[in-house]
């Protein structure tokens, strides 16, 4: 397994093995993570000591135009019981991700050197979220890395129904707006495939980061 050295540089994503590991250490420096995204690969591990960068085939995606939105949320929409914000909370959404208790999942995947990184990545302008919020409390959101025209989703959380799934749609529409093509969902999960997420092959969206 290809082992990262100091240098800020990876195997091509299609060296990844059938797990989509591509290489296995390295450091969390914002600019190896964001040089990661650039190319197709994420980093995935529980530990900071410890780290994977994956690639996997076939990749999750969501494309823009593509999104299904279900007539009950339509209704929901439509009586505006939230107030969507993006960017003014960023680490708060990144903290409540890493809260959130997921299926099958005894920890969390967002360790704090990874959260160190998205804040910087943040502040530097290559990472961003979507807020939700209801009677003043941060409901939802979500939170990602932007390598236009795609945008990275990495976690969404909900603390009331819906939240995950309106942050979503108004970060769809945002995304349209400046003629994105696509957002990275990396992995499958029944929740983005409920939403119009689909699998496509590594070689196709590797396609779509060159142009």
């Amino acid at each position: 397994m290809f082992e990262l050295s100091e240098r800020f540089e990876f195997p091509s994503p299609n060296s990844a093995d059938s797990q989509g590991i591509v290489a296995v250490g390295g450091d969390l420096n914002p600019k190896r993570v964001l040089l990661a995204y650039q190319q197709g690969i994420f980093p995935w591990f529980e530990q900071d000591d410890f780290l994977i960068w994956w690639s996997p085939d076939p990749r999750m995606v969501l494309y823009l135009e593509n999104l299904k939105i279900s007539k009950s949320m339509r209704q929901l929409l439509r009586k505006n019981p939230f107030e969507v914000t993006f960017n003014k909370a960023f680490s708060e959404v990144v903290k409540s991700c890493a809260k959130v208790k997921r299926f099958g999942q005894t920890g969390t995947w967002i360790t704090p050197g990874l959260m160190n990184a998205y804040q910087e990545l943040h502040e530097q302008g290559d990472a961003f979220s979507v807020e939700v919020w209801q009677h003043g409390n941060l409901v939802g959101g979500l939170y990602g890395i932007d390598v236009d025209p795609v945008f990275c989703g990495e976690s969404m959380f909900s603390k009331v129904s819906n939240a995950s799934k309106v942050a979503l749609i108004y970060l769809v529409r945002e995304l349209k707006k400046q003629h994105y093509k696509l957002i990275d969902c990396q992995v499958p999960t029944a929740h983005l495939a409920s939403m119009g997420a689909e699998a496509i092959s590594r070689e196709k969206f590797l396609s779509y980061l060159n142009n």
